[in-house]
């Protein structure tokens, strides 16, 4: 139970965790969390941050602030690998199979990571705040992918 007696929701306790694996995040623009869930069982994690072994923005700065690119615009100047990818190759590593899963993150995802969510066989994707990236939403509507924003977390 919680202090006030109320168990959260599944989906305000999912966002929850998104948002705690939010703050292991790296870059300096925007700090991202994802959960893959399964039958309401958590299958994989990702925060958005440089790729294992490699310098994080942190160190060494933002290619992206230096270079004046807007948000949701030119994603491949950048050091980092989004949440939803970390998430899905975290299950890809350690052989966890994630189609028909959910995926909770802080944001809605980009046009990228939105192609390889719909590729990965994901159901549903729950969102807490939105992105700069409106060609996602179009996506996830003509792939027939459940898109719901869910308030609340602790963010």
């Amino acid at each position: 139970m919680t202090s006030t007696g109320q168990r959260p929701s599944w989906d305000i306790y999912f966002m929850d965790i998104a948002c705690l694996v939010a703050r292991r995040s790296t870059c300096l623009r925007r700090a991202v969390g994802a959960i893959i869930v399964k039958e309401h069982r958590l299958l994989a994690t990702g925060y958005n941050g440089a790729p294992a072994g490699i310098r994080h923005c942190e160190q060494v700065g933002c290619l992206r602030k230096t270079m004046n690119v807007e948000s949701g615009q030119r994603h491949e100047l950048c050091r980092g690998i989004h949440a939803e990818q970390n998430a899905i190759i975290q299950a890809a590593y350690h052989g966890v199979a994630i189609r028909g899963a959910s995926l909770y993150c802080t944001n809605l995802p980009c046009a990228i990571c939105t192609k390889m969510l719909i590729n990965a066989g994901m159901a549903e994707i729950c969102y807490q705040d939105g992105y700069a990236d409106e060609l996602s939403m179009s996506l996830l509507e003509e792939a027939n992918i459940a898109l719901r924003q869910v308030k609340g977390g602790a963010r």
